[in-house]
Formats: structure tokens, C-alpha cells, sequence
């Protein structure tokens, strides 16, 4: 961490280490290096197109991200013996590298990342992030993805801020110093926007269920997808909600203009909303800025199950690709193919069960690929990863119902679960179950 003397203010720090993106990756990034970028929305473009401009001249360098949003060129392009990803939650944009070779996925809680950096465990010599104008006191804001930002700001060798004054300064533990800052480059594009999906009859079907599961004074976290999404639009009939999430997206701030959520009843933090970064529509932005209803944590304060599961009556909802008879849910991969990450959901699972009167809800549609293939299946597909064990899991909703799991026995929830699988499915689960002893 850079020390600047007391006499010296932080205006004239912030011109001392102000200078062009081209001119920073050249002088600070060195061969050898890990580079850490700010998640999603987070990401700054500048800094991260004139690494890729520069990739020609680096050696065994890697980019880590988690949930990358806009294309690169080292992406285009990829040469891993230069620039090598690494990713922490595959997106779209960098999906198609792992089974090219050139993107390396790494398995981890979304709570337990600033701890591998502190430990060492994921390298991180230099940190890049989009930040908010400086205050008087020489303090930006880092609102957009404080996540695992401040750990790698607190670790890393070169800390590069790109300031852009669409950025909001939120409050919250999202604040870095000027004097901690290695180098400064100024951008003013438009923030990337990422708005709310089409929501679809089975999502929103799904979407009522799980309305029926969640009551007035509830705190909630929505994970990322169209299905948490669908929820949302079922709840602003509901009063005195609370939110302690990982994203503050569109869709929850609709429940705060609504009046749903108040933020009155939690028990953990009353009045104020929490999140860890940010991702939707300038909307969503300036409503962030300086909001004293919403401060904006670090990973491992939000989504620590023993931090998170102080909220009485938090009811977590996420979406899983697959679930088999014992509970168990495959949320990030096709077989051994990696489709997107473990993010929170395995932390807010724990959670919940954690939680004075908490609910961890699993959202799925019951089939995949026009209605051909059931979600809902007797064994995960071979090679598929465990996203939340069979012991966290407690509520599972598709179109067809809700299925209670926690607290029963094998043979309990294979019931369960069949009896929310599309019924052109049921009978062959069935003639599974009666294979595996289950009925």
C-alpha cells in the first residue's frame, strides 16, 4: 500500500498519478503478473482494452475475472502463452475458452475469495477497477463490485484505479484512498447496462410459487437469472421486506420504489439495504449514488453464512440447472463442461438454513431443451459439479409445485421431487426410483 506524506493533498496525489491507459498497462504490468479485474459491471474498458492491446508484448500473464461482460481483444484473439485467463464465474463473453484451452475455471465460493487472495491462494500483483470520482477527502468509491476488489486492493503491488463519473459513490465498506493507489486513468463512457429478461409463462409460473413461500418482514437475496428475476415481479404486493444480497440489480430496486421493501423489520442492519455489487440499468446507478438506504460490502461480510444468517427470516432464492433424487443441484456446469460458477449460492443456502426462520429456495424450470429433457432426474448427469449438497438443499420449485426437502429421508424427497417433474417425466423417475430403492 503506496504512503503519501500528510503535507501533500490528495488533489495533488490524484494529478501525480494520473495518466493514460496505454501508458499504465506499459509501465506497470510485468511479465509473470496476475492481474485481477473488478467483476461485471465493475470492469474497467479501458484499462482492460489497452491490456489486450499490449498482450503482444507480455509473457505468462494472466487476467482473472469473475463475470466478464464486455468482449476483449485478448478474447478474440486468445494466445494463452501471453494472456491466460482465469475465471472465477464464467460468463458468455469468455464461456467458449475453457474447452478451447485458454481460460483455467477456478472452483470457490464466492464468499471465500478475498480470503484466497489474502492467503496468497489466487495471485493477484496488480488489481484494475472502475471507481467514482474522488471526494474532498481523496476517497473514491468502488460501489460498482467492492466484492473481492478490497481484499486485492489491500494485496496487490499495483492498485489502478479508471474513474468515470457515472460511477456512484455509494457508502459502505467500498472505499479506497487515493493514497493506496498506484495509478489513475479517467474515462466517461456510459456505464454497461445490463437489464431485466423476458420472462416467460413457466418463469413466472415459477415465479407465483415462490411468492407463496416468502412473507411480509422477509429479508431476501436473489441470485442472477431470468427464474429470481420472475420472483421479483410477483412481490410488490408484500410489506416491511428486507434485502441482504450479493446483487442489487433492477429487479430488487423495483421492490424499494414500490414500497415492498422498507427495510423496517430486519433484525441485522434495520433500515439499510446490502449488497456487494451492482448490476443493471443507469437507473439502478443513480439511485445507487449516495443512497443512505444502501451500503455496498465486501464478499466475505455479504456472504458469509455466519454473517448473512444473523437475518432472521432470510429466505434465498437461486436458480440450478439440475437436480437429481437425493437433492443434490448442479447449478454451473453441462456434465464436466463449466457453464457458468459457483457464485453464492452454496454461501446463501448455508445461510438460510442458518437464519431464525429462513428459506433457501431452488428455482428450475422441470425440462430443458423444448421440453425433451427433465431437470429433474434420477442421477446428475456424469461429471457434474455439486453446486449445493443434498444437505443445504431445502425448498425446490418448479412450474409444478414446491417440494420441501430438509429434514426428509431419501425416499421422502425422490416423492417430492417427482411430484414437481413434468408429467411426461414422472413415470420413467419413477421406474428409476423403484431401481435405486427409493419407492
Amino acid at each position: 500500500m503506496n504512503r503519501a506524506p500528510s503535507q501533500v493533498s490528495p488533489q495533488q496525489l490524484y494529478q501525480d498519478r494520473l495518466g493514460r491507459a496505454d501508458e499504465v498497462i506499459a509501465a506497470r504490468v510485468r511479465d509473470g503478473d496476475t492481474v485481477l479485474a473488478a467483476s461485471a459491471v465493475g470492469e474497467p474498458p479501458e484499462l482492460l482494452r489497452a491490456l489486450s492491446a499490449r498482450r503482444d508484448q507480455l509473457s505468462d500473464v494472466t487476467i482473472s475475472q469473475l463475470l466478464p461482460l464486455a468482449p476483449q481483444g485478448y478474447m478474440q484473439d486468445p494466445d494463452p502463452s501471453r494472456l491466460r485467463a482465469r475465471s472465477l464465474f464464467l460468463s458468455a463473453s469468455i464461456r467458449a475458452g475453457f474447452p478451447a484451452g485458454w481460460v483455467d475455471q477456478v472452483p470457490c465460493h464466492f464468499s471465500e475469495i478475498p480470503r484466497l487472495i489474502r492467503r496468497g491462494e489466487q495471485r493477484c500483483e496488480m488489481v484494475m477497477t472502475l471507481a467514482s470520482p474522488m471526494d474532498e477527502h481523496g476517497f473514491f468509491s468502488i460501489s460498482l463490485s467492492p466484492d473481492f476488489t478490497m481484499a486485492a486492493i489491500e494485496r496487490a503491488r499495483e492498485v489502478v484505479l479508471e474513474v468515470n463519473p457515472n460511477v456512484p459513490f455509494a457508502f459502505g465498506a467500498c472505499h479506497v484512498h487515493v493514497s493506496q493507489v498506484s495509478a489513475i486513468v479517467e474515462s466517461g463512457a456510459p456505464l454497461r447496462e445490463v437489464g431485466l429478461p423476458q420472462i416467460d409463462e413457466v418463469q413466472r409460473t415459477i415465479g407465483a410459487h415462490v411468492a407463496g413461500l416468502v412473507r411480509d418482514g422477509d429479508t431476501l437475496q436473489l441470485g442472477y437469472g431470468s427464474i429470481p428475476d420472475a420472483v421479483v415481479t410477483q412481490l410488490h404486493d408484500k410489506r416491511d421486506l428486507g434485502i441482504h444480497t450479493e446483487m442489487m440489480g433492477d429487479g430488487l430496486w423495483s421492490l424499494v420504489e414500490s414500497g415492498a421493501v422498507t427495510c423496517r423489520r430486519k433484525n441485522f442492519m434495520p433500515g439499510r439495504i446490502v449488497a456487494t455489487f451492482g448490476m443493471g440499468t443507469a437507473k439502478l446507478y443513480r439511485a445507487m449514488h449516495r443512497n443512505p438506504m444502501l451500503e455496498m460490502h465486501p464478499v466475505d461480510f455479504t456472504n458469509d453464512p455466519a454473517i448473512a444468517g444473523r437475518n432472521d427470516n432470510l429466505v434465498a432464492i437461486n436458480a440450478s440447472l439440475q437436480i437429481d433424487l437425493a437433492g443434490q443441484c448442479c447449478s454451473e456446469s453441462f456434465g464436466p463442461t463449466p457453464f457458468s460458477g459457483t457464485g453464492g449460492q452454496g454461501d446463501f443456502m448455508r445461510a438460510a438454513n442458518r437464519s431464525e426462520g429462513g428459506r433457501g429456495i431452488i428455482v428450475l424450470p422441470s425440462t430443458a431443451r423444448s421440453g425433451t429433457v427433465s431437470r429433474i432426474v434420477p442421477v446428475l448427469s456424469p461429471g457434474s459439479f455439486v453446486s449445493t449438497g443434498k444437505n443445504d438443499v431445502n425448498y425446490v420449485v418448479t412450474e409444478h409445485g414446491v417440494a420441501q426437502l430438509r429434514g426428509r429421508s431419501l425416499r421422502e424427497r425422490a416423492a417430492a421431487l417427482i411430484a414437481i417433474a413434468h408429467p411426461d417425466f414422472r413415470g420413467e423417475l419413477r421406474d428409476a426410483a423403484r431401481r435405486m430403492a427409493l419407492i
